[in-house]
């Protein structure tokens, strides 16, 4: 954890910050839309179609894709499609399957029934891994829709480096306040009586490969202690107030067969939804190690 934040993400830094701030926000997606990639084979992306994510992932660190797999169960397609991109480390979590892929649909296992993903609930704004050792933090995601739910299930995505702006700009002590070493801890984990993960305390804002901007986060109010003090307080606040709002920079989708987003860990929810039970929602969720290369 000896990285560095790049010169533009230190609070103290402001003529480096505003000049990255307006080449960010310069051209910025106006609508999901523009995040969309059509591609013809995503086990074999063609250079016209792996440049167009990558555009979209250097600007907004996530894109869309939408291939003609349909509903084909094959997770070789999710996998050969992110290494296209140098994500492969993946974060075998507990809960995902044997091969380290989450199948994510409703499961009625004593164990899954705790876990929010398993169910048809709604999960709150957050990145993956926010309960992740420092040192193994989830800088890529993938979601590969095999089977979409008969109704809801829509994703509510922000990059985190917007969120970062919107924060500096009312006051770039907030963001100083969610870069202090213990902002955020996350309480242990016990099952049968037993310390499945310990307490983890860390920032909001961090220095991920690179010194890029890499964003650990939790909405949920029950499994998360803040930093008892006036300005993280504020901070936190001020960001629920971001991404509460009818934001242009907030894109809305639910995903359809064959369709997915690759991303750098962006923000993100989910609706609650109802199954069709002869065609029960199935998502493929792929966490890595890696940024995405490129």
């Amino acid at each position: 954890m000896n990285t560095r934040l790049l010169p533009q993400f230190d609070p103290g830094n402001e003529s480096a910050y505003q000049q990255w701030r307006e080449q960010k926000l310069l051209d910025y997606p106006a609508d999901i839309e523009q995040l969309i990639v059509e591609i013809r084979n995503p086990a074999q992306l063609s250079e016209a179609e792996r440049e167009a994510m990558l555009l979209s992932l250097r600007k907004s660190n996530m894109a869309i894709f939408a291939g003609p797999g349909g509903a084909d169960p094959d997770k070789a397609i999710p996998r050969r499609l992110g290494a296209q991109f140098g994500l492969l480390s993946l974060d075998n979590n507990t809960g995902a399957d044997d091969d380290g892929i989450t199948s994510l649909e409703v499961k009625n296992g004593a164990w899954h029934k705790q876990y929010i993903p398993y169910t048809n609930r709604p999960i709150h704004w957050h990145t993956d891994g926010y309960y992740n050792e420092l040192t193994r933090q989830v800088y890529g995601l993938q979601l590969h829709c095999v089977r979409a739910a008969a109704e809801g299930g829509e994703n509510a995505l922000m990059d985190h480096e917007i969120a970062y702006i919107l924060l500096r700009d009312r006051d770039p002590a907030l963001v100083e306040a969610l870069m202090h070493e213990d902002t955020m801890m996350i309480p242990e984990n016990r099952v049968d009586n037993r310390i499945d993960r310990p307490d983890r305390s860390g920032p909001v804002f961090m220095a991920g490969p690179g010194g890029t901007l890499h964003m650990r986060y939790t909405a949920r109010v029950r499994n998360v202690v803040w930093r008892q003090d006036a300005v993280t307080r504020q901070a936190v606040n001020a960001l629920d107030d971001i991404l509460g709002a009818d934001s242009s920079f907030i894109y809305r989708a639910t995903l359809q067969p064959g369709q997915g987003l690759i991303s750098n860990n962006v923000l993100h929810d989910r609706s609650g939804f109802n199954d069709d039970r002869e065609a029960p929602r199935l998502l493929y969720r792929l966490r890595y190690f890696d940024r995405v290369a490129g």
